[in-house]
């Protein structure tokens, strides 16, 4: 885990321009062969249903069965990888951008029919190079998991070993989908016809990026103050930034560096890189904030946890962390506290938070809904494409291409953890102003608890059993639905 680690960091980062995942799995062959996988298989059958045992063999058959199929795939990933550093999008004027930045320059773009012909030339060339490429990864990757025969089919492996039920999970998704329905056709409407001047038949997906970078609000968030501000934070909350070290932070720009800021625990807890790219102005702080709550959760676990719930777990976890800090920009006194922020500014910002609230949330309910056709068979391979811009357009009211249904999927349901995660972090706030007051953020006292009843019992637990363990709550929208309405009525 180390090696893979370092290696999706150095290619990450822009250190290597490709990397080499086969001559790993070779190195450490013996831990992700067949002979390791029924030895996690027969640990996970023969525990003790809700002993600590059946908690540590469910994680590590689940990270047996991912160990598996990756190496299976190792060509493909490295594939991937050195496509995404390497390729080029090509514009009708002549210019050429690389893929890694065509995101960032939608986002910058304040020239509409610039942005739309970027995402256009990018969605062209994901189409034609990219697509086949996480298709067949895909496919692959359904018929290992089959293979191996844990459960009946690959969601029913997912849902098992990585504690999510997500059939469940997607029929809530469907639920808070109608329950914001008409709150969503009113924020959508008004603030297209305010900040771009469309009308909501006109909008598509890099508008729906170019709202989110927010330029009016970039005087509030300058980079150069950025990371001393969130270092600042932390300090008053009693929390080391670095972690006695352990925390590297790179946040410059760098050529071949992802535009999707990544932690990389490199080594648990000793050693764990922070890294993004610039794209400006609240989007990066927000960024920061969340990449923060990543780093110093890997960094301030318990040395004396086993490997699996160091390393491994319900990453809903992890994510609802990095949540927790990253929406203390949707916090009013944090806002005045650390930006400067008053008056009809805070209020305006506010209302846009909600309303980018709003829209992740029924981005990614929609995604969750999308992967279950993608990963459950009931749509052919050829009908995704359609499926995806079906379910994303109709929940955004954004207008999705096709060409990124096979793109826009994180690996095994990732987008299931970010759901649970939201839901995590809603209820962890809710107990920190219980326990600390409305500014925890700040209060010295604070920042131990955090790290001695959260940070450092890593991922032993499932989210919805940590919520319940610290707020005697389940895992729900309500909060979520609530914090939105606040909001957007500012």
């Amino acid at each position: 885990m180390e090696d893979l680690a370092r290696a999706h960091w150095q290619a990450g980062a822009g250190h290597t321009s490709a990397i080499e995942l086969r001559p790993i799995y070779e190195r450490h062959k013996a831990v992700s062969g067949r002979d390791s996988l029924e030895t996690a298989l027969d640990a996970f059958r023969d525990a003790a249903e809700g002993s600590e045992n059946a908690r540590s063999a469910r994680t590590l058959l689940d990270w047996q069965v991912e160990s598996h199929a990756s190496r299976q795939l190792a060509s493909l990933d490295e594939r991937e990888i050195a496509w995404e550093h390497d390729a080029i999008v090509s514009l009708p004027d002549g210019r050429q951008i690389p893929y890694q930045r065509a995101a960032i320059e939608i986002a910058n773009s304040t020239d509409r029919d610039e942005r739309l012909a970027i995402d256009a030339a990018r969605a062209t060339l994901v189409e034609r190079e990219l697509a086949p490429l996480r298709k067949e990864r895909f496919q692959r990757e359904h018929d290992v998991v089959d293979a191996l025969a844990v459960a009946p089919s690959y969601v029913d492996a997912i849902d098992v070993l990585g504690g999510v039920r997500l059939r469940a999970l997607g029929a809530r998704c469907e639920q808070f989908l109608r329950e914001t329905q008409a709150m969503w056709d009113d924020a959508l409407r008004d603030r297209l016809k305010r900040d771009l001047g469309i009308a909501p038949s006109d909008a598509t997906r890099s508008d729906s990026l170019a709202l989110a970078r927010a330029p009016h609000f970039d005087r509030f968030f300058p980079a150069g103050a950025m990371e001393s501000t969130v270092r600042q934070q932390l300090g008053e909350m009693g929390l080391d930034p670095e972690a006695s070290g352990r925390v590297r932070y790179d946040t410059a720009e760098r050529d071949g560096k992802r535009s999707r800021a990544f932690c990389a625990p490199v080594r648990v807890p000793s050693e764990v890189h922070l890294v993004m790219r610039p794209h400006g102005g609240v989007t990066d702080w927000m960024t920061l904030l969340h990449e923060v709550g990543h780093a110093l959760h890997f960094a301030n676990m318990r040395t004396d946890l086993p490997f699996e719930f160091r390393w491994l777990g319900d990453n809903s976890i992890t994510e609802g962390y990095a949540m927790l800090f990253d929406h203390r920009l949707q916090d009013a006194g944090w806002l005045r506290r650390y930006t400067g922020m008053a008056g009809e500014n805070l209020g305006r910002f506010l209302r846009a938070a909600g309303f980018e609230e709003l829209r992740f949330l029924r981005r990614y309910a929609a995604k969750l809904m999308y992967e279950l056709d993608l990963h459950g068979g009931n749509v052919s391979w050829d009908d995704l494409p359609a499926a995806y811009a079906d379910r994303l357009t109709s929940a955004t009211g954004f207008r999705y291409s096709s060409a990124d249904a096979f793109i826009d999927v994180d690996p095994r349901f990732y987008a299931a953890r970010y759901l649970q995660a939201w839901q995590l972090q809603s209820i962890l706030a809710e107990t920190l102003v219980e326990r600390f007051d409305d500014d925890w953020w700040r209060n010295p006292r604070a920042g131990p608890w955090v790290s001695d009843n959260l940070l450092a019992e890593g991922q032993r637990e499932l989210a919805g059993e940590l919520a319940f363990r610290v707020a005697g709550r389940e895992l729900s929208f309500e909060p979520l639905i609530r914090s939105v309405e606040r909001m957007l009525q500012s």
